[in-house]
């Protein structure tokens, strides 16, 4: 037997969490459905599940298409449903979000059309599914794939985050040393060499004078950073700028960028054609959710060319920005009639590549930004035991 926490509410909207022991998950569930409650998430260990609700604001879409589909997949009406969700959503703001698009429902409004009126919240690309499975009357089976989706772009998201946090700390900490080495432990060396006299070698003469350049210029040096900072950002928040700068992570981060892109896109427009949106409206949206301003740029060619009556593999082809094998896939999946299926199995082929760049990626980081800072402090050693062997006369 095996121990299983949950999280579910009644018909009446009242919030449960709880932990039940089951042979398995299937038999938990089957348990806590015939309590009479509606399963909201469940997960193996006491108290897995709590922390998946409402922790985090950005997670907060992704926990309300789960919830609304569980209680939709129950049998619930929409307003029901949306009006239990008023009450058991945990954050203030989403709360209130939920209470607005339930008061429009029941003023006569279509969900969609509901949602339509929080923007910041809901996407236009989450909008126009749900009103494509409003249209098909296929709201709970869109609300699924929906779910489907936005847990994979939250684990490519995390997946991307997590690969860079090491490179980020270790580059932050050998920053912090050196900046602590020149300006509060080479200044003490250089009253002690000026006390001595003598000659002292040119890189430890270089070295103290950036020593004393920031000790006593280290607010022009934080200004100036800020200035370039802000004016970088500025350029690169541009369109021009910011389709160079896209272009130069195409050019030297080419595979992991490109595997990223390629996933985001697949993934976006198979579930998009999956739930029943139009192919040119599915592209377009499936172009608003890339990040990359080059790859994006390169759909707009491919929409004009679909709409002319070309085929989508042609036309993501002449682009020249996504991978063959990509490319082939969605060829297969169109003369099949299963492009969505088969743009779904292109993104988790690519998820899967991702992983691998990334790891490669970070095998050859880590050690090129050890062996980098291990240099720079390398160098104020040896510069700081020249001087010091050569004002004592020792031969280094």
């Amino acid at each position: 037997m095996a121990l299983f926490s949950y999280k579910a509410a009644s018909f009446e909207g009242k919030l449960t969490n709880g932990v039940i022991e089951a042979a398995d998950e299937g038999a938990a569930i089957s348990s806590l459905k015939s309590s009479g409650v509606i399963i909201l998430d469940i997960r193996s260990g006491r108290g897995a599940a709590s922390g998946r609700f409402f922790k985090k604001k950005k997670y907060d879409l992704l926990t309300f298409t789960t919830e609304l589909s569980s209680l939709l997949n129950a049998g619930l009406p929409l307003d029901r449903a949306l009006g239990i969700l008023s009450v058991i959503s945990e954050d203030r703001g989403m709360r209130q979000t939920v209470e607005s698009v339930l008061k429009s429902v029941k003023e006569g409004s279509s969900f969609s059309e509901a949602l339509h009126k929080h923007p910041d919240v809901f996407p236009r690309l989450y909008i126009n599914m749900v009103r494509a499975g409003e249209a098909g009357g296929v709201l709970d089976t869109v609300l699924d794939n929906l779910n489907q989706f936005l847990e994979a772009r939250k684990e490519l998201k995390d997946q991307v985050a997590s690969a860079v946090i090491y490179p980020a700390i270790l580059v932050a900490t050998s920053g912090v040393s050196i900046i602590f080495l020149l300006a509060y432990v080479l200044p003490k060396f250089n009253s002690i060499f000026q006390d001595m006299g003598g000659s002292l070698p040119f890189s430890t003469r270089a070295l103290l004078s950036v020593s004393g350049d920031i000790r006593q210029y280290w607010w022009v040096l934080l200004a100036m950073s800020f200035l370039i900072w802000l004016v970088f950002r500025g350029y690169s928040a541009g369109k021009a700028g910011r389709y160079r700068m896209d272009g130069f992570k195409i050019r030297f981060l080419g595979s992991v960028v490109t595997k990223i892109e390629t996933a985001r896109f697949c993934r976006t427009l198979g579930t998009l054609l999956a739930s029943g949106v139009p192919l040119l409206p599915a592209l377009n949206n499936s172009k608003e959710v890339m990040t990359n301003q080059v790859m994006a740029d390169a759909l707009e060619a491919v929409s004009r060319e679909v709409s002319e009556g070309r085929g989508i593999a042609q036309s993501v082809s002449k682009t020249g920005v996504f991978p063959q094998l990509a490319i082939s896939m969605i060829q297969v999946g169109e003369e099949t009639g299963q492009l969505a299926d088969m743009l779904l199995r292109v993104a988790s082929i690519y998820e899967k590549f991702l992983k691998t760049a990334i790891r490669r990626l970070i095998s050859f980081l880590e050690p090129a930004l050890i062996l980098c800072m291990g240099l720079i402090t390398g160098f104020i050693v040896v510069s700081m035991l020249s001087a010091i062997f050569s004002i004592t006369d020792i031969q280094f």
